[in-house]
């Protein structure tokens, strides 16, 4: 064997990233191996339609990365490799059939008068809301940032009780059960401020009627209203830059088109991986495997029975088409002009309908009327597109990873291959209603199945962007299984990263941060 570092990472993505780059800045050896030409995962952006025309290939909203511990420790490491933020002050709104609209502004005369226009009293409820935002937020972001230990879980109880007395304590332990639409229909009256908000549910697989799913539309919304959002500088992919040109430069590796075949271990330790090309890799301290669970078997040929079936029982959320457009204009929003200032407008026109959309997807079926998070990123950074022109991510909700059929009978494809252009076309005809005149702004576009989001990126089983459902049976302790949310597997020095692994999903890099910090000691 030849070329040893203390730690081997598998993949590139931004949690094994974040996990090189502690571990180096805590000085030891480290080397990350990516099978696909270019590091970042989900977080990388390319020129997919026209040259000079970025589009974010699948992460787009970098807020969860700009505000996370980790980024508070290397933000200013990372800046002088080129990472860059454009701050967004309009974060998200939604249009609806009928004409209106709603949306979320950090100027909160401006966020309560589009809520005002639907409810008066909404507003207020809006306002009392962000009020106590300040006091809430500790305990959410404190449960969310810890180590999924009872221990850690323990010391957070026992926090929360001294601040919220049991009443209070209890009041929380409802609403972190609470589905998305228990707590929006028990919160606000009118349907479309419930819609509004109930859109950032299907992010993470919360469906309106799913338990545990209340806690996202709260957080997004009032994170939205108190900080707004962050996108990258000329693309999502600054991050990812900036992280392979720090750990490069503490003496680090990143070596892309580098396909990892095995991961070498002997009795019940592991000691490196072994790549496509045939060359072995150790690793003295650690192997770190930021993959899907379903793939380590293959990696290891086996661990123990029980850890090994429960890893390939994994469940995985539904779907995501993906269609980037280069445009000759933005879209003229039919509910207004307004709608052009926000960084996602969400085409999601009701909790029945999102419940419609999710069953349908899960069902197998390319759903009646997918749900849409149109991104307008050239509005707050130009540099994505050339001169006067932009770009638009369109993220399909929901879409299955194998089609079984068409929930609205129009066609019986169920090849991707066949599906993609009639899906695509139903999806851009629900954004031309909403927008009339887009279709002829489209200079070119790229459609992105699941299929092609799973080949290009394995962790993206069946198109799913977060790696796993976030449902309780598979969240907070059982992330990805119970007893190893801290990415412990059976065989000593191997660790599990990634979105599959406690806290989950979004670009925070939480589960590579979280492991770094455990095996570094600090």
């Amino acid at each position: 064997m030849a070329n040893g570092f203390d730690a081997v990472l598998i993949g590139a993505g931004h949690n094994t990233l974040a996990a090189a780059l502690h571990l180096a800045a805590k000085g030891w050896k480290v080397g990350v191996f990516e099978q696909a030409p270019m590091a970042g995962g989900a977080v990388k952006t390319g020129e997919y339609t026209l040259p000079g025309f970025r589009h974010d290939w699948a992460a787009m909203n970098l807020s969860l990365f700009a505000g996370s511990a980790f980024f508070k420790g290397y933000g200013e490491e990372l800046s002088r490799h080129g990472c860059a933020f454009v701050p967004v002050n309009r974060p998200f709104a939604s249009s609806f059939p009928d004409g209106s609209w709603v949306g979320v502004s950090t100027d909160m005369a401006e966020t309560l008068a589009a809520i005002r226009a639907l409810s008066p009293r909404d507003a207020e409820i809006w306002a009392t809301l962000c009020a106590s935002f300040g006091s809430e937020a500790p305990h959410l972001f404190g449960l969310l940032g810890s180590p999924m230990k009872f221990r850690a879980l323990a010391y957070f109880m026992f926090k929360t009780l001294r601040a919220k007395g049991i009443g209070g304590t209890l009041d929380l332990g409802r609403f972190l059960l609470a589905s998305p639409r228990a707590w929006l229909e028990e919160t606000f009256e009118h349907p479309h401020v419930r819609a509004m908000l109930g859109a950032w549910g299907m992010h993470l697989d919360f469906a309106p009627d799913v338990a545990g799913g209340a806690m996202f539309p709260y957080l997004e919304g009032m994170a939205g209203q108190a900080f707004g959002m962050v996108i990258g500088q000329g693309g999502a992919d600054t991050v990812t830059r900036a992280l392979v040109a720090a750990i490069t430069a503490r003496g680090g590796v990143v070596e892309t088109g580098a396909s990892v075949t095995r991961i070498l271990h002997q009795g019940g330790k592991a000691s490196g991986i072994e790549l496509a090309d045939g060359r072995q890799i150790t690793a003295s301290r650690a192997v770190i495997a930021g993959v899907a669970p379903r793939a380590l078997h293959r990696l290891t040929g086996g661990t123990t029975p029980a850890f090994d079936q429960t890893m390939a029982r994994f469940r995985h959320a539904p779907g995501t088409m993906m269609i980037h457009l280069a445009l000759d204009g933005l879209p003229d929003w039919r509910a207004g002009a307004d709608l052009q200032r926000f960084a996602y407008v969400h085409l999601a026109p009701s909790l029945d309908q999102m419940a419609r959309t999710y069953a349908q997807a899960q069902a197998g079926l390319l759903p009646d009327e997918p749900i849409l998070v149109v991104g307008q990123p050239t509005v707050f950074d130009p540099s994505r597109a050339p001169e006067g022109k932009h770009v638009l991510w369109v993220q399909v909700r929901m879409a299955p990873g194998t089609i079984r059929g068409d929930a609205k009978g129009e066609f019986s494809a169920t090849d991707w291959a066949i599906a993609a252009g009639p899906f695509a076309d139903r999806a851009l005809d629900i954004l031309e209603a909403h927008a009339p005149g887009t279709r002829a702004k489209i200079l070119a576009r790229r459609i992105v199945t699941p299929v092609e989001l799973e080949a290009e990126n394995p962790n993206l089983v069946g198109g799913d962007q977060v790696c796993g459902s976030h449902h309780l049976s598979q969240h907070f302790l059982y992330r990805p299984a119970r007893g190893h949310a801290d990415g412990s597997t059976p065989i000593t020095n191997l660790h599990l990263t990634g979105a599959a692994v406690w806290p989950g999903a979004g670009t925070g890099a939480g589960p590579g941060f979280l492991l770094a910090r455990k095996l570094a000691g600090t």
